[in-house]
């Protein structure tokens, strides 16, 4: 059995066949891969990786087996392990980003060319990329009728119970500490503990808790990032497969038949497992949708250039509260609430004017849950430039968003605690404060807090003026 982005044992399809097909003698290998044309993790994705291994490895000793782990090429790997055990089959679950498909394409090939089996299964999304066709037979490109398209059309599997009993078989395996994928030197990470328990435990802990607390008024809070619950909290276990998006549909749709949940909270919140499957969409049949436009006419697009004021974003430097509280708890974190995440991505591509891809390359780097799929499908429909997108001319006003998502303040106070005092009429623009009020609250701008790097209505026509530059150059090719 081959773990990727797949790490639990339960309902986990090719686990469960490679079990099937040995009566439990299975060689459970993650292999850390050397891949020349992939994109390696993000910092905060390691850290993320580093405790989901260790707790998969826990959980294979308890079931009686082993993980072992190798790091180096692939087919490599495979064929001394293969060579070490006389293993006769090879099992793992798909992905769907063209490095991870050739790579696999190729690994399949040379299998079975040396007489061995190999099978591959989707554990990853809950409809693969290629089944959901428009009238036309070709790919969805906007989301809402995809989303009724899934409705219709998706035949929940049976699932796949996690293995009772492994046999153990000795392998030679890396130490995963000699791998470094925890920090150090110095170790950024240490305000994820507080945050995060990963692994499969965790993952189903979180969907527990969240089915019986929040999921009812989840089409209410999911926009409010100064509640604790809001939202699920499941991207990152999604994102190493902790959890199968099948489990969560199971889960919710058995809360919403029993009549234990609100129905329209939890129909938003399975819209959105959804989504993370049309990013997969889009991201098949574009393979480079993390570098290049979805629409080719962003090409022209008179993006500036301007280091200071992208060193500022990423610090939570900007002057506008709402931006600053995001990108900290981000760093702090290695998360964001949703919400925020438009607001401080329409804040860079718009007000900052700033390409779409240094967010995206950030967002890689510092998120824990960090997706190939929903990360780049995600910026370029903040940006404008991807499939189904927000107009370029919608511009997030960062002052309204704030009073109108952080309705008690909570989310800023904690984040910025620098404006704390700040009474909540000034709390998303402590510039329109008096100086009394702002020496009341302790606030001195340029000093204990910025002065705001762009000004709100000068950056939104700069936005605008740009957009019509892009027009003008189309018309004009």
């Amino acid at each position: 059995m081959w773990f990727r982005r797949d790490l639990r044992l339960d309902d986990n399809p090719a686990l469960g066949a490679a079990v099937a097909a040995s009566d439990g003698h299975v060689i459970c290998l993650y292999v850390l891969e050397d891949m020349p044309d992939g994109r390696a993790l993000g910092g905060a994705s390691k850290w993320w990786l580093d405790k989901s291994l260790r707790s998969l490895t826990d959980s294979i000793e308890k079931a009686g087996g082993a993980l072992t782990l190798r790091a180096g090429d692939a087919k490599s790997v495979l064929d001394s392990v293969i060579s070490e055990t006389g293993a006769k089959a090879v099992f793992w679950n798909r992905r769907y980003e063209q490095p991870g498909r050739d790579i696999d394409t190729d690994i399949k090939a040379h299998l079975k060319d040396n007489g061995i089996q190999a099978e591959s299964f989707n554990g990853t999304v809950l409809t693969e990329p290629w089944t959901q066709k428009t009238g036309s037979g070709g790919y969805y490109k906007v989301y809402s009728p995809y989303w009724r398209a899934v409705q219709a059309n998706y035949e929940l599997p049976e699932p796949v119970p996690a293995p009772s009993r492994l046999s153990k078989i000795q392998v030679t395996s890396d130490d995963l500490t000699d791998w470094g994928l925890h920090p150090s030197r110095p170790d950024w990470s240490t305000g994820f503990d507080g945050s995060w328990a990963p692994g499969e435990a965790g993952a189903k802990d979180r969907l527990s808790k969240f089915l019986r607390k929040s999921v009812s008024d989840y089409g209410d809070d999911r926009n409010r990032p100064d509640l604790e619950h809001g939202t699920s909290g499941l991207s990152p276990h999604l994102a190493f497969g902790e959890i199968s998006p099948a489990q969560i549909w199971r889960a919710t749709k058995s809360k919403m038949d029993a009549g234990e949940v609100a129905e329209k909270g939890a129909h938003t919140f399975l819209s959105e497992v959804v989504w993370r499957d049309f990013a997969y969409v889009l991201l098949y049949h574009n393979p480079d949708l993390a570098t290049e436009n979805f629409k080719p006419d962003f090409n022209l697009m008179p993006w500036r250039d301007d280091a200071a004021n992208l060193e500022a974003w990423q610090k939570g430097l900007t002057g506008y509260p709402i931006v600053d509280a995001g990108m900290r708890q981000l760093w702090h974190t290695g998360w964001m609430h949703n919400r925020v995440r438009m607001i401080v991505a329409s804040f860079l591509t718009k007000h900052l004017l700033l390409h779409w891809r240094h967010g995206e390359d950030w967002f890689w780097d510092t998120l824990v849950d960090a997706d190939p799929a929903s990360n780049s499908a995600s910026w370029q429909w903040t940006a404008g430039s991807g499939a189904d997108a927000a107009p370029y001319f919608r511009v997030f006003n960062p002052i309204t968003q704030g009073e109108k998502f952080d309705e008690t303040g909570d989310y800023v106070r904690k984040w910025c605690p620098e404006l704390a005092e700040l009474p909540r009429k000034y709390l998303y623009q402590p510039w329109e404060a008096g100086p009394l009020i702002l020496h009341q609250a302790g606030v001195k701008l340029g000093e204990t807090y910025p002065e705001p790097i762009v000004d709100h209505k000068s950056g939104r026509q700069r936005a605008l003026d740009a957009y019509e530059t892009l027009k003008e150059r189309r018309d004009a090719a």
